[in-house]
């Protein structure tokens, strides 16, 4: 194979040239948008008023649409290595509720931390399996290089005022992008609304009230990445199904009220409100390397719409194709489709309130019952979802009246995409090429169970299959190319190996997150060459 691409090795010489002369003379850091020009009483501008008057508003929508980005950790890669696959980067996508958990986040993917050190003997006893997959899923997680994270924050108080994506970053020597979808204003609701009435809301208000020094309310996603990102950009979505700002704020009408099981209480009415400013939106990236046979692999880091109707998913999805089906070059989309079937995603009041205020021992041993009166209410989960065969497989068929899926939708268009280039997304399910050799569709970049896919998103106590869902997903469009020399062609990037890491979420009692991390390999040059076809 060696001779086959000398010319693809000239190629890679001349570009790692490039490279050199190009890092020689770069900066390291690129500004974003203007985070601390936000004031507190910016924020409380927001809350009270849907109109804002200029410069708030040019404020906010340069927040919105100008990314933070970082490169320091610029400097040539080593790449991932395995006798089957040859070279590869791997790709892991992870909700991560917030960054509640930080330090049992940066511990799973910080190489130069003993992982073992951190294991509770009891629920990971020596030598038994589950201490076995955990340390190998965190070795896989140590190895990535490019992470992709939703629901990121950036100065809240639930997640201690860290700036989440830059101090994981740091911690792992790597570059990072961040891009704001929300401005959260829940706290600022307390601060603007409420007094203390009697003395056990009195303390649940000061575990509520924020330091205005340190609060910033960001919250979006980001991207991690050993390589140097290139023409990172944040674009919203036009399609908006629901107003985070003006819904929340209004307050929840009866059907609403009946699905989120909400008390009667005011004030727990108010608490589990998510007042924010902005809206959905993906943030994309590239990354280069002088020795990836197309030079570049573009990014697509997403969260779509929860609270709406997967009719409005599809929208959203359509918007992200359009922005890149003129690229040529390999394309990887990661992010939390909210692939639920529905327009709700189950939840928890425990995780509700922990994500808005933190102090999540507290709410557990005994703030819910200040705010109801009889205890933690457990758990609840949406009656009457007949999801049976969708739960963990969102892209099975749609069946009208007998068993409707209307989330199929949003497969079909995805698959059935093609790039200007004629290229399209690798819905290949091959067992060689699939964890478990479970082949079925999607399996080489999403790992598949044995009936439909491993399910990312769980509730803290599931039902058997109830509160249980494929949410998270990866879809990698690979790059056909033309050996000039031997006119051989091969794919460049192939998705191998999708998986769904659940044992490393246990490292913390409740869970690190409400999702699970996935991950995928994709070789430089797909050594099954024999298979190469056209995408």
């Amino acid at each position: 194979m060696a001779d086959s691409f000398s010319i693809h090795r000239a190629a890679t010489i001349i570009r790692l040239l490039v490279l050199a002369a190009v890092l020689a003379v770069a900066p390291p850091v690129t500004a974003g948008g203007p985070a601390d020009n936000i004031s507190f009483s910016d924020l409380k501008e927001l809350y009270k008023h849907k109109n804002i008057p200029e410069p708030l508003s040019t404020k906010v929508s340069h927040l919105m649409t100008v990314p933070f980005v970082s490169n320091e950790a610029a400097g040539e890669v080593a790449f991932n290595r395995s006798p089957l696959l040859g070279d590869f980067i791997r790709v892991v996508h992870w909700n991560i509720e917030r960054g509640l958990e930080f330090n049992a986040i940066a511990a799973i993917f910080d190489r130069n931390v003993e992982i073992a050190d951190y294991l509770d003997k009891k629920e990971f006893p020596e030598d038994s399996e589950k201490r076995r997959k955990f340390l190998e899923q965190a070795e896989l997680l140590r190895n990535a290089d490019v992470i992709v994270l939703n629901e990121v924050d950036w100065g809240l108080k639930r997640s201690d005022y860290r700036n989440v994506a830059e101090d994981l970053a740091r911690k792992l020597k790597m570059n990072y992008a961040f891009g704001v979808q929300f401005i959260e204003l829940s706290p600022i609701q307390f601060e603007e609304e409420f007094t203390a009435v009697d003395p056990q809301q009195k303390e649940i208000l000061e575990l509520i009230k924020v330091d205005p020094e340190r609060y910033k309310g960001l919250h979006g996603l980001a991207i991690l990445s050993r390589f140097p990102l290139e023409n990172v950009r944040l674009v919203p979505f036009k399609t908006q199904p629901y107003d985070w700002y003006s819904s929340e704020k209004n307050g929840f009408d009866l059907v609403e009220m009946g699905k989120r099981q909400v008390s009667k209480a005011v004030f727990l009415e108010k608490a589990l409100k998510e007042i924010r400013r902005g809206g959905r939106t993906t943030l994309y990236a590239d990354i280069s390397d002088p020795r990836f046979p197309s030079g570049k692999v573009t990014i697509a880091a997403t969260h779509l719409e929860n609270r709406t109707k997967p009719k409005n998913r599809v929208k959203q999805l359509k918007e992200l194709l359009e922005e890149i089906k003129g690229l040529e070059h390999p394309v990887i989309v990661a992010g939390d489709m909210n692939t639920s079937t529905q327009d709700l995603t189950p939840t928890s009041l425990r995780r509700e309130l922990v994500k808005r205020f933190g102090n999540a021992s507290y709410w557990l041993k005994k703030g819910a019952s200040y705010l109801l009166g009889f205890g933690l209410v457990e758990d609840t989960v949406m009656s009457g979802l007949s999801f049976g065969r969708k739960h963990s497989d969102p892209t099975v068929k749609d069946i009208p009246f007998v068993s409707p899926n209307p989330e199929r939708k949003f497969f079909s268009t995805l698959e059935d995409f093609r790039f200007l280039d004629g290229g399209k997304f690798d819905f290949r399910g091959e067992p060689a090429r699939s964890w478990k050799n479970r082949g079925s569709t999607l399996s080489n970049s999403n790992e598949r169970n044995g009936k439909g896919f491993v399910t990312t998103y769980s509730v803290h106590r599931p039902l058997l299959f109830i509160g249980k869902l494929k949410l998270d997903w990866i879809f990698v469009r690979p790059k056909t190319i033309e050996d000039a020399e031997t006119g051989r062609r091969f794919e460049s990037f192939p998705p191998y190996f999708g998986r769904t890491l659940d044992e490393v979420n246990d490292l913390v009692e409740d869970g690190i997150s409400d999702h699970r991390p996935i991950s995928v390999d994709l070789p430089l040059i797909d050594p099954k060459l024999e298979d190469a076809r056209d995408l």
